[in-house]
């Protein structure tokens, strides 16, 4: 099979499209022809090894597909890695049955990035309806479905945080009912402006000087969750702070919600019956061939795409 492969950790330059013997599922495992591999921000960490869990060469980066297994069922799942590839064996536990209204390309647009939108505004985030969201990387993977999620769970404003123009009007699309330059030295005056006051719930991405000026805008109660730190600057927090303003600063790793069977898949239910509904939909900013993954890790890591990004093995 084809295969994207890496056997040393670094940027785009060390991933290299190889041919490899095809997997041969374990026990409880099966085969699945991959159709779309999804391609996330995370995956430039993974290849640096600099990702919340460590990795062992060699590898074959990606972390989530959609295919056919055996009997012709279209499937999806979320694996530590593999999915750069042709064929990948898995589980069948891990395995998603994807509805029939569903296309491949939305499934592996939200099964995600929508699984974490959706785990960020109703479990860490716990958004209640009428209260204010900024959403950070509003125009990306992730946050165009929290955008919408966002507005179908009734939130009372929506503030979607994006740069350059094409970013920002997607972003008013998807239903936000403003839109702030996420690159803005006075970010929090202007989230603020934009927002009428205080919010209620914000999606951080970014880390370093967004988490410093985003957090000023929670109000008493308020609530922080670390989706991402983009720009791989760490923040300190002081506790006196936290007890002096009644604030909540959290992370949200999926792979918790994932190891926790009851949560996740309630999550998976309500993004893939919202796609089938037609309530929510993924933003395909692309589908590339293998050969040009090494292109599409330095466009997102430059934060030059808009939407989900998915690789097709057959090309």
């Amino acid at each position: 099979m084809k295969a994207i492969q890496i056997q040393e950790f670094g940027g785009p330059e060390v991933m290299n499209l190889v041919e490899l013997p095809d997997p041969v599922p374990a026990e409880g495992e099966v085969l699945v022809e991959i159709n779309r591999a999804g391609v996330n921000f995370s995956d430039t960490h993974i290849t640096n090894d600099q990702y919340v869990a460590r990795q062992q060469l060699p590898l074959i980066p990606g972390i989530e597909f959609v295919g056919v297994a055996e009997g012709g069922r279209r499937v999806a799942a979320v694996v530590p890695n593999g999915s750069y590839a042709e064929k990948i064996a898995v589980p069948e536990s891990s395995l998603v049955e994807i509805p029939d209204e569903i296309d491949d390309e939305q499934a592996a647009g939200i099964m995600i990035q929508g699984v974490t939108a959706d785990g960020v505004l109703t479990i860490s985030g716990n958004l209640k309806p009428g209260e204010t969201v900024v959403v950070g990387a509003a125009a990306g993977g992730t946050g165009s479905l929290a955008v919408q999620l966002a507005r179908s769970m009734g939130a009372g404003k929506v503030i979607g945080l994006a740069s350059g123009e094409e970013k920002q009007r997607l972003v008013l699309d998807l239903g936000a009912d403003a839109v702030v330059d996420s690159r803005s030295e006075r970010l929090a005056e202007e989230v603020t402006a934009a927002a009428g006051g205080q919010v209620d719930v914000v999606l951080e991405m970014a880390g370093g000087n967004s988490f410093d000026q985003l957090i000023e805008t929670l109000r008493p109660f308020g609530r922080m969750v670390v989706v991402g730190i983009a720009t791989r600057e760490q923040n300190e927090l002081r506790t006196g702070r936290l007890l002096k303003n009644s604030l909540s600063v959290t992370g949200f790793w999926l792979m918790h919600l994932l190891a926790r069977p009851d949560l996740a898949r309630d999550s998976i239910d309500r993004v893939f019956g919202a796609t089938a509904r037609g309530d929510l939909k993924a933003v395909v900013g692309g589908t590339y061939g293998l050969s040009e993954v090494r292109r599409v890790h330095q466009d997102i890591a430059g934060r030059k795409t808009v939407g989900k990004l998915l690789l097709d093995p057959t090309r």
